[in-house]
């Protein structure tokens, strides 16, 4: 059974970067679509990036509000799922949770498919 444990986030000045973590044990990440979302009180949680599974050509995708600016990585030695968010602003400030599910085979597919395996969450706060 996949387990999941998220690190990083805090708090940034606008323009600053940080860098989640998800570190993943009981099963292989490769087989797993995987993607970060993001949740502010009071709103719907939102799809802000995701990979595919490697057998579906591990391919990529962002929403537009953090294209060109955050970069989702997988490291399959590792068995983590990396977030590198640069250029902050204070609209990316939210709850941010890792997600893998193995009975996805794209990550993005017309919409964020749902998943079945989270991590616990880690707040963001960008200052302005």
């Amino acid at each position: 059974q996949l387990r999941i444990v998220q690190s990083g986030g805090g708090l940034v000045q606008s323009g600053g970067s940080l860098k989640l973590s998800c570190a993943a044990s009981g099963d292989n990440l490769d087989y797993y679509a995987v993607g970060w979302f993001r949740q502010i009180p009071g709103k719907r949680r939102e799809g802000v990036a995701c990979i595919s599974r490697t057998e579906s050509g591990g391919s990529s995708y962002y929403v537009d509000s953090v294209k060109g600016r955050f970069v989702i990585s997988k490291d399959n030695a590792k068995n983590e799922l990396y977030l590198q968010m640069n250029s902050l602003k204070p609209e990316d400030t939210a709850v941010y949770y890792c997600a893998a599910d193995p009975s996805n085979y794209y990550c993005y597919d017309n919409g964020f498919p749902s998943y079945d395996w989270w991590g616990q969450g880690t707040q963001v706060t960008v200052s302005s």
